[in-house]
């Protein structure tokens, strides 16, 4: 397995608009990202993830991009961008950005150019077709509800949106499309930074056709006919060629609905496409037949399930990411840990599981504080168009306003979003002004300044947990076993690199239990390397004793 830079990193999510206000118009901003620089590096995090600061209308927070080389006024000037670059590698810190090139704002150039007529030189940036039976070209649904294309009435066709309708896709079956986004990666390397994030970059290549998706009703889900098209490694294969072989730096696929298998052709290292890539199968373990919005309970079981199968089919063959949350989904602590009582104890149980496990961790802006989900009382509250579209769509449908917010509340994106709380200062110090989004009212306990002050909290524990993992290269290289595959309540693995163990232990629940090591298991003496309990005196791991949400690791000798 070749050893990198970037699979030794630890990668820190930031989405700008929620981070630091610096001039109080109550949206984060780059001069907020610069002023807080230094706590990143005390985390002791290598690489920023910065979530799309591009110019754009807004649509769909950033990610409807109008002009991919210029800065959002609310975010700051280029200027204000370049110093970033310049704290961060200063720091010893690197600079991934998003690429969202799936589509576009429709008020990019380029797509106020297609739209003039249907002869115009841009008209093949995206894809435009004629209605069937004075209806939309097929039947496919967009990603934020409704059809997934728009009639444009000055040549009276659709274009093709999988998201918003103000995100029209861009045609990637044109060369020239291709080279301008080529061309616009370049730009980027070019000024220094280390690599990108690709939004989702498998539905770049649409099946020939477009045919329609099958289902009764309106709008049905397409996917088979757009998530990794039949072009789709092509196009990649090409992009690396052109634009990222010739740097050194990491990249990251946003693939939906990828196996391990299809994730191989990915990020297998002799494919000549990425470093790796987000699955989306864990976060889909509490979706019921209806979606997302249908939350079912989730056993320990299939998330060990899902877990040791991208463990072991990705090992030696490509390179796993790791992340419980991000900007689209809700906080990790409330979903798969207990935001009550042991709040802090799960969110570094969780933590211990995703810095132990074999692949690249993901930090998310405010999971070091152990941040949870909020529960706003209104909708007026919600700033997503996901959830808003959601909203409106269930209410029509018959839907109570009680049973549609039970789902906002846990899984709406504006979990995530909510500004980042620093202090018990009014907005959580976020900003003087008022905030885009509500900050989540329990910032008075929450919240950085009280977890620096505290030897005992989130924040220090992500400190020693990256710390630890610079230390041992059998964390970051070593080889995943599980242990008690069906226990409902213990997740147990070794990690081995040549005659390196580590054995991990995580309660998952909230009732004590006990260990008991595996014969599988050799048992000599053990050292334990960091946990969030204090061992009880006289412990032995043939019978170790779990408190609630209990993490150990240990390494074996």
């Amino acid at each position: 397995m070749n050893r990198t830079w970037w699979k030794e990193s630890v990668v820190y999510q930031i989405y700008p608009r929620s981070f630091q206000d610096s001039n109080g118009d109550g949206v984060g901003d780059i001069p907020g990202i610069i002023s807080r620089l230094d706590y990143l590096k005390q985390l002791g995090v290598d690489v920023i993830w910065l979530s799309p600061v591009y110019e754009s209308p807004n649509d769909d927070n950033g990610y409807d991009i109008s002009n991919y080389q210029s800065i959002m006024d609310e975010f700051g000037t280029l200027d204000d961008w370049e110093q970033l670059l310049a704290g961060l590698h200063s720091r010893g810190m690197k600079l991934i950005m998003d690429l969202v090139v799936n589509h576009s704002s429709d008020e990019h150039v380029w797509f106020a150019e297609s739209r003039k007529s249907k002869d115009n030189p841009y008209r093949d940036y995206y894809i435009w077709r004629d209605g069937k039976d004075g209806r939309e070209p097929n039947n496919w649904s967009s990603f934020f509800s409704g059809p997934a294309w728009e009639l444009d009435e000055r040549t009276g066709q659709y274009f093709l949106h999988l998201f918003s309708k103000k995100q029209p896709d861009l045609n990637w079956e044109n060369e020239t499309v291709r080279r301008e986004v080529y061309d616009m990666m370049t730009w980027w390397l070019d000024k220094g930074i280390d690599g990108f994030r690709m939004d989702v970059i498998n539905l770049i290549s649409k099946v020939e056709g477009l045919p329609d998706a099958a289902g009764e009703g309106d709008y049905q889900f397409g996917g088979e006919y757009f998530m990794n098209g039949p072009r789709i490694h092509e196009f990649l294969q090409e992009m690396n060629r052109e634009v990222l072989s010739k740097y050194d730096i990491m990249t990251v696929g946003e693939t939906i609905g990828v196996t391990p298998d299809e994730a191989v052709k990915y990020v297998g290292e002799d494919r000549g496409e990425l470093n790796m890539v987000f699955q989306f199968e864990l976060m889909d373990i509490d979706s019921g037949p209806g979606g997302k919005w249908n939350i079912q309970p989730w056993t320990l079981p299939e998330f060990k399930r899902i877990m040791s199968k991208w463990q072991n089919e990705l090992y030696g063959r490509g390179w796993n990411s790791l992340y419980l949350n991000n900007h689209d989904q809700p906080r990790m602590v409330s979903r798969f840990g207990n935001d009550g009582p042991y709040r802090k104890e799960s969110a570094k149980m969780l933590a211990t599981l995703l810095h132990t496990l074999q692949g690249t961790p993901y930090i998310y802006q405010g999971e070091e504080l152990g941040m949870t989900n909020v529960r706003f009382d209104s909708i007026d509250q919600y700033r997503d168009i996901e959830t808003l579209n959601m909203f409106n769509e269930y209410r029509e449908a018959g839907h109570s306003v009680e049973s549609i917010m039970a789902s906002i509340y846990g899984k709406g994106r504006d979990n995530a979003r909510t500004p980042m709380q620093w202090s018990a200062a009014p907005h959580g110090g976020f900003t003087t002004g008022t905030p885009w989004l509500t900050v989540n009212p329990n910032y008075t306990r929450i919240n950085a300044e009280e977890a620096m002050n505290d030897p005992d909290s989130v924040f220090h524990y992500y400190r020693r947990l990256i710390e630890l993992r610079k230390r041992h290269d059998v964390i970051v290289y070593g080889k995943y076993e599980l242990l008690l595959e069906q226990d409902e309540q213990i997740y147990a693995y070794t990690r081995t690199l040549g005659d390196e163990r580590l054995l991990v232990v995580l309660n998952f629940r909230e009732t004590p239990v006990t260990f008991e090591l595996p014969d599988s298991v050799p048992s000599g003496s053990a050292e334990r390397l960091i946990g969030n309990y204090e061992l009880q005196e006289g412990w032995n791991l043939q019978a170790l004793p779990l408190r609630p949400y209990e993490a150990q690791v240990f390494k074996l000798n």
